[in-house]
C-alpha cells in the first residue's frame, strides 16, 4: 500500500523555522522526484520545492527561494523541507508529492500556521 504520511507542521511566530517530514513507504522512493506543494485557506494549490530523482537538482517558488530547502533521504524514504524566516503569508496545508511518469501520489497534508 502506497503512503506518504507528512509530519512536523505546527504553530510558529514570524521569523520562526519548521522542518517538515514526508515519510514514503510502498513505491519504489528513490525512482521518484519529490515536491512540496502547500495550499492556503481559498487559494489553488501551488509548487513551493522540487527535487529530481537523484536530489541534485531542485526548484522553488520565487516567494520561498533563500527560505525554504527541499533535501531527500534515499535510505530513509522520506523527503524534508527545512523551512526558516517563516512569514504569515506562508501559512497552508503542506503536501509532499512523489511522482515518477504516469504515478502520482500525495499525502494527507500538515497544518503550518505562522502568527504572533
Amino acid at each position: 500500500q502506497v503512503q506518504l504520511v507528512e509530519s512536523g507542521g505546527g504553530l510558529v511566530q514570524p521569523g520562526g523555522s519548521l522542518r517538515l517530514s514526508c515519510a514514503a513507504s510502498g513505491f519504489t522512493f528513490s525512482r521518484y522526484a519529490l515536491s512540496w506543494y502547500r495550499q492556503a485557506l481559498g487559494k489553488e494549490r501551488e509548487l513551493v520545492a522540487a527535487s529530481t530523482r537523484a536530489g541534485g537538482s531542485r526548484n522553488y517558488a520565487d516567494s520561498v527561494k533563500g527560505r525554504f530547502t527541499i533535501s531527500r533521504d534515499n535510505a530513509k524514504n522520506t523527503v524534508y523541507l527545512q523551512m526558516n524566516s517563516l512569514k504569515p503569508e506562508d501559512t497552508a496545508v503542506y503536501y509532499c508529492n512523489a511522482h515518477y511518469y504516469g504515478y502520482e501520489y500525495w499525502g494527507q497534508g500538515t497544518q503550518v500556521t505562522v502568527s504572533s
